[in-house]
């Protein structure tokens, strides 16, 4: 679907309420919305004590509407959370509300306006997928889905201590109900979790009770003269944070610093010669995502990375080069796949839009094909996003690892010890420190000028975008070679490269002195990276990297994943989408094929 032609999902009644026009229902009590929210469900979750003491904590909600529920949430945690302890929310919404929307809905408690104003201006997107919202003022992270409920829980990762059950009447919404959702609700429970919801219709708690809840019936707010309150058996059983160790500082340890410390971790993050010394050191990249027109899960992960990093980087000063990307079409075939995508549900409205080729050229000045504007694809400065994200650096090289009691010893090349830590992120690019045969190395050389005029950043198979000055094209990709020697046969190369695409500019820079940079990428058997657990390997020790030449649009999302499971916090990612650049696939790709072999035939 696309979401350019889809109308708003709420109306404005004539008293001024927001109503939804899908389901015919109020978004929240038209007597006092936020009453209800702390009565039904804060009070009904047994909130704010149930944090009390515990430095993380998860709320699950169905029905993220207009965010009145998170707004009274984040009101509540601000005033009573626990120094140093880490909020999650994850939250579901099949038919999402636009900021404006939820701006005028949360008008009506100008009391709590700073904290309407910081959620609103934050919103989530309406892209299909998993949303990340950050609020390090409140040491908060709320993740949205935007699905079908059924779906947003069957992928999250997640176990939450509370569930704000908050959909629409089940009479007019009977799907936000069903016994197979309550289902997911307890699977995705933490023990001792308890559920709060306004409905005490008599299906909604014999549901909860067959999922395994204990259900009562408990005064209700205003006119509802009932609510009910759930909850699971069990306890709590905290576990102690863990020290963890980064080794490499490209964009792939770096981002991995980063979502350590938003959550609440400081890590020790290590280097052998400095950040960005590897393939993340060129004076400018772009981040695009890899265009999928199957619009299954691959398509999905390089969509939800790719708005993930979008919205990062943007909040790093003087990080951004250029805007916009035109991907040129090769034929009529590419033109095909553009279409498909860009009416896809994957990217946010108005992110992707096919460009006819008189405008191309007219951008590109100089006659191209036909393109699909990539309209928020960065150029982006590496060393600005390194300089932010990685923080205090502890120069030394990595040669060994051993793990004895729990703890891993990360040793250099005479034995000596460098650090200790619980948890490891290996982030060596290809190099990875860890028996991986998965993983090649791939030499790039790019070329760039210190002057050259402004250029619009532009890919074919190869590409061109500004620097600051200057402008930077190429790359050469040579399989198996790491060497990182500066090559002029590889300068010729790119100019062939960039002559066969955009000939005006290449004549332009007919002459021109070139510098350039060689390193070497790190890529994987099925062109996929690698972020989880690895393989075959003792507990605490994960890898990030195969990010080949997508790095800095997949580390964000990847190195958040990679932390969330390192500190046993929700990911960002469904679990589709996690299988994908989980490293121990390749051994589960293996098992499959000697189970499905034939003895005596060979394959």
């Amino acid at each position: 679907m696309s979401y350019q032609s889809t109308p708003s999902p709420l109306v404005w009644a004539d008293d001024g309420q927001p109503r939804s026009r899908l389901y015919g229902d109020v978004y929240f009590s038209t007597e006092d919305g936020l009453a209800e929210s702390r009565t039904v469900f804060l009070a009904g979750c047994g909130l704010p004590d149930a944090w009390s003491r515990r430095d993380r904590f998860v709320v699950g909600e169905l029905g993220f509407g207009t965010g009145l529920n998170i707004l009274a949430l984040l009101d509540l945690w601000r005033r009573t959370h626990e120094p140093g302890a880490h909020l999650h929310i994850f939250s579901v919404e099949a038919h999402p509300l636009s900021a404006d929307e939820a701006r005028r809905a949360l008008a009506a408690w100008p009391d709590l306006a700073d904290l309407a104003r910081l959620l609103t201006d934050r919103w989530p997107g309406q892209a299909r997928g998993f949303h990340r919202v950050d609020l390090p003022e409140l040491a908060v992270t709320l993740d949205l889905a935007v699905m079908d409920a059924h779906e947003a829980l069957e992928g999250w990762q997640g176990r939450a201590d509370a569930w704000f059950l908050d959909g629409f009447s089940p009479a007019l919404n009977p799907g936000m109900w069903d016994q197979t959702l309550l289902t997911l609700v307890a699977a995705r429970s933490a023990p001792g979790a308890r559920a709060a919801t306004f409905t005490v219709a008599g299906a909604v708690r014999r549901g909860l009770q067959a999922a395994g809840f204990t259900a009562e019936k408990r005064p209700g707010h205003g006119r509802k003269r009932e609510r009910l309150e759930a909850s699971l058996p069990g306890i709590h059983l905290a576990a102690p944070a863990p020290r963890v160790a980064v080794v490499g500082a490209g964009i792939a340890g770096a981002s991995a610093a980063r979502a350590l410390r938003a959550l609440g971790c400081e890590p020790i993050l290590i280097e052998a010669e400095a950040p960005g010394a590897g393939a993340s050191g060129n004076p400018a990249a772009l981040v695009t995502p890899r265009l999928d027109a199957g619009l299954g899960p691959l398509a999905a992960l390089f969509a939800q990375a790719y708005g993930r990093a979008l919205g990062l980087y943007e909040n790093i000063p003087d990080t951004i080069l250029s805007r916009g990307v035109l991907q040129l079409a090769d034929g009529e075939r590419d033109l095909g796949r553009f279409a498909k995508i860009a009416a896809s549900d994957l990217f946010e409205p108005g992110a992707l839009a096919l460009c006819g080729l008189d405008e191309a050229s007219s951008r590109m000045g100089e006659p191209v094909p036909a393109a699909l504007d990539l309209t928020g694809a960065l150029a982006i400065a590496p060393a600005t996003v390194l300089a932010a994200w990685c923080g205090e650096v502890l120069r030394a090289t990595v040669a060994g690892l051993s793990r004895k009691d729990g703890v891993w010893r990360l040793a250099d090349a005479g034995g000596s010890t460098i650090t200790e830590a619980e948890a490891v992120i290996l982030a060596t690019g290809h190099q990875p420190l860890w028996p991986q045969p998965e993983i090649g190395p791939a030499r790039g050389q790019a070329s760039w000028t210190r002057d050259g005029g402004d250029v619009h950043a532009a890919a074919w198979g190869g590409y061109v975008l500004p620097t600051r000055g200057g402008l930077l094209f190429g790359a050469t990709h040579d399989r198996d070679d790491v060497a990182t020697d500066l090559r002029e046969v590889d300068h010729d190369r790119n100019r062939l490269a960039l002559a066969a695409a955009l000939p005006q500019l290449a004549e332009r820079l007919e002459g021109r002195p070139l510098e350039g940079r060689a390193s070497v990428r790190a890529t994987t058997a099925d062109r996929l990276p690698l972020a989880g657990a690895a393989p075959e390997a003792e507990a605490g020790l994960f890898l990030l990297g195969g990010l080949g030449s997508r790095g800095f649009c997949l580390a964000p999302l990847l190195a958040e994943h990679v932390a969330a499971l390192v500190l046993g916090a929700p990911s960002p990612m469904p679990a589709g989408l996690s299988e994908l650049v989980d490293p121990a696939r390749f051994l589960r790709r293996a098992a499959r094929r000697g189970r499905n072999s034939v003895p005596g035939r060979s394959r």
